[in-house]
């Protein structure tokens, strides 16, 4: 008996999944292979704006434990599923946010959802509304909804933080209003004081809990002119990172009323997240508190003299088009935007690293449009030994190595 066979259409069909399967493979080879190049060249440089733990060894990160023994006692016994080292972190963030108590996560996001769903349960309500570029909404995989049962619902896709207004009106009701300061998608935004606080209060006259996405509250001080305690006074939860900014190994916290606190451990346990030690990344969070925390200003403030400079350099280089963004950076990290493929960007980029020794992009490139791409700039310790003619300089080598840009 002859089996039947795919029709032509089928076949074509087939053909041109493979064809794009084909497309696709190779296109992940050369992302992966511009990666291996642009870490190769990094660890080589002899001017960079920062070196992230992915960048050093293991050796070397190890050795970046070596100041810990000032800040806690080594002779104590090690953590036992959270206690020891690990409630010391835990009391030290507390003190720094000014809340009642903390809880130490291995990561941020398990930190947010257990957070959302211990207001959900408080609320009655488990919608929580947020903005379409937060962390959990683009680079989550839909935890939130498929993990943690809530439901979220975007208050706005415009490329800043909601608006009092867009909270107030907004069609739908919510338990909890969710705020990432600052807003890395949309360029490490952040809003004015007077804004932020509309908004939580805008959040608050709809009887909305406030919980603040803070991955990177701790640099954004010295945009709001406010200490760390006063601006997470503002809301009812708050979730910080340790890796972003301070350069621990990971983890995370959330700070917040004792009760919910308890609560949210409760929580850890049943998501995966009552390690049995965790000492290694709790005394480098400890360390990242003690040396990265009261540097952070400083770095703040010379992102902008770096940002000032990349526009000038590629003014100077005569490119066509080309956008800092935001104009004066809100933190110590934000974007360039220019008018060539992803791909064209990322080469010229790993070429001028190789061929000069000077890292001026060492992440990837995003699409941001036809013919756009941008990526991230972060200023670090590394950074600051950079000038401004440094960065000008840089920039012409790597404007010297794009093709002439289509017009």
């Amino acid at each position: 008996m002859r089996m039947p066979g795919r029709t032509r259409a089928g076949r074509i069909r087939g053909m041109t999944d493979t064809a794009e399967l084909d497309e696709r493979v190779a296109d992940e080879a050369r992302s992966a292979g511009l990666r291996e190049r642009r870490l190769a060249a990094h660890r080589t440089a002899r001017r960079v704006f920062a070196r992230f733990g992915f960048h050093k060894s293991l050796r070397e990160r190890l050795a970046e434990l070596d100041g810990a023994e000032g800040l806690y006692d080594l002779d104590e016994l090690s953590d036992v599923y959270g206690d020891g080292v690990v409630e010391a972190l835990e009391a030290k963030v507390a003190g720094l946010l000014g809340t009642e108590a903390a809880a130490f996560f291995p990561t941020g996001t398990m930190a947010q959802q257990v957070a959302l769903r211990c207001w959900a349960g408080r609320t009655g309500d488990r919608t929580v509304a947020l903005h379409a570029l937060s962390h959990p909404e683009v680079h989550e995989r839909n935890a939130f909804s498929e993990v943690g049962g809530l439901r979220p619902v975007r208050v706005t896709s415009e490329p800043r933080l909601p608006t009092a207004a867009e909270v107030r009106d907004f069609e739908e009701p919510f338990g909890a209003l969710m705020l990432e300061l600052p807003l890395r998608d949309a360029g490490f935004v952040l809003p004015t004081w007077e804004e932020l606080t509309e908004a939580v209060d805008a959040a608050r006259e709809r009887d909305a809990v406030v919980h603040f996405d803070g991955a990177r509250l701790w640099e954004s001080t010295v945009h709001f002119g406010r200490s760390l305690e006063e601006i997470a006074g503002l809301a009812d939860s708050v979730y910080v990172s340790f890796y972003k900014s301070l350069e621990a190994f990971g983890g995370a916290a959330l700070a917040g009323p004792r009760d919910l606190v308890e609560e949210a451990k409760a929580w850890r346990h049943r998501y995966g997240g009552q390690v049995f030690q965790q000492f290694p990344t709790v005394l480098s969070a400890l360390v990242g508190l003690e040396r990265e925390l009261p540097r952070l200003p400083e770095y703040v403030a010379h992102a902008r003299v770096v940002a000032a400079a990349l526009r000038e350099g590629f003014a100077a280089a005569g490119t066509p088009w080309a956008r800092v963004h935001p104009q004066v950076p809100h933190t110590h990290d934000f974007q360039v935007w220019l008018p060539y493929d992803p791909d064209v960007l990322a080469e010229a980029a790993v070429r001028t690293a190789e061929e000069t020794g000077v890292v001026l992009f060492g992440g990837g490139w995003d699409r941001g449009g036809p013919g756009l791409a941008f990526t991230e700039v972060h200023v670090r310790a590394a950074g600051l030994e950079w000038t401004a003619e440094d960065v000008r300089t840089a920039v012409a080598e790597f404007v010297a190595r794009l093709p002439e840009p289509v017009r």
